[in-house]
């Protein structure tokens, strides 16, 4: 009897992984949690996204970038931008001083739909925006880093810097951004009232679904060649470099497919919550973003997601018991993490329970080999 391979092996452990997270998200959480904690769930699973591309970027390609939370709350505000619109029709403006204009325009003297709100009448356009916006910041930042090969400590802080600059460009420009307070009072999508309870659980089998498309797709470039080059770049960049390979494309690449993965969490994380605002775009919820990536484990898509949601759950549990002392819970987390576990969840299961699996697998197969042997005795005999 031919024995499996090892990548076959590995193959169906990782599906039947998968098949458990999805059992979990689709089946369990629902029949478990009500509508509203459900949608906390949901909300939780946004971030999962950014984890996801975290690991590409930072876990296999040793690209740190601590302004992920821009490409979120980019994603987030073309959805925003469109769900404002549809709400602000002449006939539900009619008391604005400029009826068919959202309402913050209207509180700051702005007469006129400014151009680049224009083009997000069109559903099509927002769902190209979503993706096609972070995506184009993403590369204009990594031809202007990885071009002139800044990378490591540098390139986290410039894409910090760049986080402060652009929430200070939406706080500052209240009339066409919302300022501090965002873009609130979503109401609708295409005349579907995204409020009600029903809309919140099929919003919440939606993010769960294209969750997926990004973990399949993400593990896709992983097992390719792409994903060997990342792992190569990441350990020895000059040898790939010397070996002939651009590796500053390489890296423009994979940037920018973990900041469309963001986008995509930030626009269904303002389907979801009904607003969006520049406090999901700053440093904090960057380095947040970063957090739920390690203790999941960067080496890990799977962990990246159950690390969204352990983090997300436990600052929320925090926070609404020990309000003032929750940051410096998420501070403590993430250099217990460094310091205990640097692969994060995922480390701590090939550590401690891949062993045990395999002993228990190992019985059985021995128990096997042992009455295979005797009824080869007996047919012998």
């Amino acid at each position: 009897m031919k024995k499996p391979s090892v990548i076959g092996l590995l193959a169906s452990r990782e599906a039947f992984y998968y098949l458990l997270l999805a059992l979990l998200l689709a089946v369990v959480f629902p029949l478990v949690f009500d509508a509203f904690r459900l949608n906390l769930v949901g909300k939780y699973l946004t971030y999962a996204f950014v984890a996801i591309g975290l690991v590409l970027c930072w876990g296999y390609g040793g690209i740190l970038s601590l302004g992920q939370g821009v490409f979120f709350g980019l994603g987030g505000y073309c959805m925003a931008m469109f769900l404002k619109l549809e709400s602000s029709s002449p006939e539900a403006t009619s008391n604005q001083s400029t009826p068919g204009i959202p309402d913050f325009m209207d509180w700051n003297q702005v007469t006129e739909l400014p151009w680049f709100w224009q083009p997000f009448h069109s559903f099509s356009f927002t769902v190209i925006a979503v993706l096609a916006v972070p995506a184009i910041l993403a590369f204009v930042i990594g031809v202007a880093m990885f071009k002139r090969r800044v990378g490591g400590v540098y390139f986290a802080i410039i894409t910090q810097a760049i986080a402060a600059i652009v929430t200070i460009l939406i706080i500052g420009q209240q009339g066409f951004t919302g300022g501090a307070n965002g873009i609130t009072d979503l109401r609708t999508l295409m005349g579907w009232d995204i409020r009600s309870n029903e809309a919140k659980l099929v919003l919440y089998y939606l993010c769960v679904a294209l969750l997926f498309v990004c973990l399949l797709f993400a593990r896709r470039i992983l097992g390719s060649k792409l994903g060997r080059i990342l792992v190569a770049m990441r350990d020895k960049e000059d040898r790939v470099r010397f070996s002939g390979y651009d590796v500053a494309s390489f890296k423009v690449f994979v940037f920018c497919i973990a900041a469309m993965f963001a986008g995509i969490g930030g626009a269904l994380f303002t389907l979801q919550v009904g607003f969006m605002s520049p406090s999901f775009v700053g440093i904090v919820p960057s380095i947040e973003m970063v957090i739920f990536c390690a203790v999941g484990g960067r080496l890990s898509l799977l962990g990246a997601v159950y690390g969204a949601l352990l983090v997300n759950a436990a600052k929320t549990s925090f926070s609404e018991s020990f309000p003032e002392l929750w940051l410096y819970a998420m501070g403590a987390l993430f250099i217990g993490v460094v310091l205990a576990f640097p692969n994060g969840l995922a480390g701590l299961y090939r550590r401690y329970l891949m062993p045990w699996e395999r002993h228990l697998r190992r019985r059985p197969a021995q128990r096997s080999g042992v009455e295979g042997e005797q009824v080869v005795k007996e047919e012998t005999a």
